[in-house]
């Protein structure tokens, strides 16, 4: 079997002279400087790729109202709408704007996210497959006039490059208690996205509805000052402040909320590898330095147990009820089998997928990674997903679900080495 021999068989770049157990040095990443070179890096995001076709009028956007120029976009950049997400915490560049009274939206796919205040402008972060997150705001719209200009912002990188993201360009999520304002109170989970999150910790400043089971929870509510008790959590239901019409829906279903948080996950740790990566081989051309072993060896092994769920936090007993419009848009893309399951299969009863390996392999963030650092990681996940003395970090996959996923891995995703066939 081939999955017997792997431990054989993956030893790719030539690395000697250190053993694993060594402690893995943390390396400064300087994502402007060389051999990153952020600044002058031509984009081939989705974004990008779209920009050159609005200004030529190739693609037109609807500038008749606000509404309607974000459905457009979204349109554009093939963005379910049914993705939306509010969050009334003051974030994002126009965080003064943004409060229970006037939410945020935001709507995602795969590569790119939307973000959308009502009165403010439209703003969006698209994945570029070697750099990461780009950031681009529109101008503020002016009804029934052009299309508005559209900047790269370096003002963003404050947050979208600090210590969330590991100091290079990523995606953030905070679960705080705002006040009126949208300023914090009190902070419930910081520098810190990804499904392992426990949803108790999640959710704070988000509207969150659907059928989540969710009988402790940070979503909807607000925090008022009292004199004598600090401060009070006050609940502040979806429209109870704000007026919904002014949103593409009235929702921010707990489905997408959780895929989102996934991705977002999933994105920082490949780009932040991938920064290492580029930056350790750089020290040494063609050859990865010896005392850079650990370090990689480190960051494929997290990306294993990341992909495959190792550490997803558990859903309510109740489970949840998703979307089912989003469910069928989040699935348009989906890549079955012949037998017709997919990594995009939803479970939702104690988990979020049916089969614990994440989708997001098949972006270009992920298939785009150096081959030496995927195949660690490959190499990494058959370790758990074995039929014989597989890894014990992933035993919360059960032997036949793990013969499911190998299945579908080697029938729909592209670039797997050819010791998984």
């Amino acid at each position: 079997m081939i999955f017997h021999r792997l431990l054989a068989s993956l030893c790719l770049l030539p690395i000697a002279g250190m053993a694993a157990t060594e402690a893995a040095k943390v390396t400064i990443i300087e994502f402007k400087a060389k051999p990153h070179s952020y600044l002058t890096h031509k984009p081939g995001d989705r974004f990008a790729a779209l920009l050159p076709q609005l200004i030529a009028g190739e693609v037109k956007l609807d500038t008749s109202d606000d509404k309607a120029f974000l459905t457009s976009l979204l349109k554009a950049l093939d963005i379910p709408i049914s993705s939306q997400l509010l969050v009334f915490s003051a974030s994002s560049l126009q965080s003064e704007i943004i409060n229970p009274r006037n939410p945020r939206a935001l709507y995602f796919n795969e590569d790119t996210y939307v973000g959308f205040v009502p009165g403010g402008k439209v703003e969006v972060i698209s994945m570029d497959p070697e750099m990461g997150s780009i950031f681009y705001i529109f101008d503020r719209l002016q009804r029934g006039g052009p299309m508005p200009l559209i900047a790269r912002s370096e003002k963003c990188f404050n947050c979208h490059a600090g210590n969330a993201t590991h100091r290079v360009p990523g995606l953030i999520a905070e679960s705080v208690l705002p006040m009126l304002s949208g300023a914090s109170l009190e902070t419930y989970r910081r520098d810190e996205q990804g499904h392992h999150i426990p949803l108790n910790k999640r959710f704070g400043g988000w509207h969150l509805t659907g059928g989540h089971h969710l009988t402790e929870t940070h979503a909807n509510f607000m925090g008022r000052t009292s004199s004598s008790r600090g401060f009070v959590k006050t609940a502040v239901e979806p429209g109870q402040m704000s007026d919904l019409n002014l949103h593409l829906l009235p929702t921010s279903d707990i489905l997408p909320n959780l895929v989102h948080e996934h991705q977002i996950g999933f994105e920082n740790r490949v780009f932040h590898a991938a920064y290492l990566f580029r930056q350790l081989m750089a020290q040494s051309p063609g050859l990865l330095p010896t005392a850079a072993k650990a370090e990689i060896e480190k960051h494929s092994k997290d990306l294993a147990r990341y992909i495959l769920f190792a550490d997803e936090a558990n859903l309510p007993r109740q489970g949840i009820e998703g979307d089912a419009t989003f469910i069928r848009e989040f699935q348009r893309n989906k890549k079955p089998t012949a037998g017709g399951v997919s990594l995009k299969d939803f479970d939702l009863s104690s988990r979020i997928f049916k089969y614990r390996a994440s989708y997001m392999l098949y972006t270009e963030s992920w298939q785009k990674l150096p081959r030496e650092l995927k195949e660690r990681v490959y190499y990494k996940m058959a370790e758990g997903l074995r039929d014989q003395n597989p890894s014990p970090a992933f035993a919360h996959i059960p032997a036949d679900e793990k013969r499911a996923i190998r299945s579908i891995l080697k029938d729909t995703l592209p670039g797997l080495p050819n010791w998984w066939r």
